[in-house]
C-alpha cells in the first residue's frame, strides 16, 4: 500500500472510474496484449481483482468519493487509502490520509487541492438534481453530451476538456481529477464497427461481451494522451465502478448481485 500522507499535498491525483469494464474481460485483454497502455502501466501488467462498494454507478461513487474505493477480493481487513474521520475504523492505517469531511474532495479541497469532475454517464450529466449530486462535490465540474454513452467519441471528447482544465491550472496547485469513462456502458456495440464487423452487423448484434472489449480496446487506444497531459508528480487509481452482465444466468446490465457484478479491476500507480 503507497504511504498516502506522504503523497496528498504532493502529488495530483487522478481517478479514472472505467465505468461499468468488467474484471474478467479486462483482465482477457491485458493478458493477450490488446490494452499496452494500460497495461504497461499497472504494476506487473496485470489488473488487481477487486470488489466494488455498489452495483451501479451513482452507489459505487458515492462511496469511492467517500474514501470506500473498491476492496482487494482476498479476506482482509485491507487499509484505506483515504479515510474520512471515523472512530473505531478497522480500514484505517499509518498509511491512510484521513481528512474530517464528509466526502473525498471536500477532503482534499482542505488540503489545498482544485478538485475537478469530468463526467461521463447520466449520474453526472447535472440535468436533473440528481444528476448534479455528484458533480456538486468538486470545486469544478463538466459534462457535455459529447462526454456521454451514446457518442463513440466520448472520451476523446473528455481528453479535450481536460487538457483545457490542466493548461489554465496554477503550477503550484495541487489537482484532483475524477475522470468518469462512459465507453464501456451500453450503448457500446458501435466498437465493433471496424475492419471486422460493418456498422450494420454491429448493431444487430447489439451490446455483447466481445463490444464491451472492443469499447476497452478503444479506451486504451486514447488513454495515453491523457496520461501525457498530467502533471508530474501525480498517483493514479485506475478502476471499474462495477461490471455488467451480458446473458449470464439470464442477466442482462447491472444493479444486481452477481459475480460479474461485484468483481471489478483495480489498479493504482505514480505516473513515470
Amino acid at each position: 500500500m503507497h504511504d498516502m500522507n506522504r503523497i496528498i499535498g504532493t502529488h495530483d491525483l487522478l481517478l479514472i472510474t472505467l465505468d461499468t469494464l468488467r474484471y474478467d474481460v479486462a483482465e482477457e485483454l491485458a493478458e493477450s496484449g490488446q490494452t499496452p497502455n494500460l497495461a504497461g502501466l499497472l504494476p506487473g501488467g496485470r489488473w488487481e481483482r477487486r470488489h466494488t462498494p455498489g452495483s451501479f454507478t451513482y452507489a459505487a461513487h458515492a462511496a469511492m468519493l467517500a474514501g470506500f474505493l473498491p476492496t482487494p477480493a482476498s479476506p482482509g481487513p485491507h487499509p484505506r487509502l483515504f479515510a474520512g474521520t471515523f472512530p473505531g475504523s478497522e480500514t484505517t492505517a499509518s498509511g491512510t490520509w484521513t481528512f474530517d469531511a464528509a466526502d473525498l474532495p471536500s477532503g482534499l479541497a482542505a488540503a489545498g487541492y482544485h478538485t475537478v469532475c469530468v463526467g461521463g454517464v447520466g449520474f453526472f450529466n447535472k440535468v436533473t438534481p440528481l444528476g448534479r449530486a455528484l458533480p456538486s462535490l468538486f470545486a469544478e465540474s463538466h459534462w457535455e453530451p459529447e462526454f456521454g454513452v451514446t457518442d463513440p467519441d466520448a472520451l476523446p471528447n473528455q481528453i479535450d476538456r481536460v487538457a483545457e482544465i490542466v493548461a489554465r491550472l496554477p503550477a503550484e496547485r495541487c489537482l484532483f481529477l475524477l475522470l468518469n469513462v462512459a465507453s464501456l456502458h451500453q450503448p457500446n456495440w458501435f466498437y465493433l464497427d471496424d475492419a471486422t464487423h460493418s456498422k450494420e452487423e454491429a448493431r444487430s448484434k447489439g451490446d455483447t461481451r466481445a463490444s464491451h472489449a472492443a469499447a476497452l480496446r478503444h479506451v486504451d487506444a486514447h488513454i495515453g494522451r491523457l496520461f501525457s497531459l498530467m502533471r508530474r508528480p501525480c498517483f493514479v487509481i485506475v478502476c471499474s465502478d462495477h461490471g455488467t452482465a451480458y446473458g449470464e444466468d439470464g442477466h442482462t446490465g447491472h444493479r444486481f448481485g452477481h459475480e460479474v457484478i461485484w468483481t471489478v479491476p483495480y489498479g493504482e500507480f505514480v505516473l513515470p
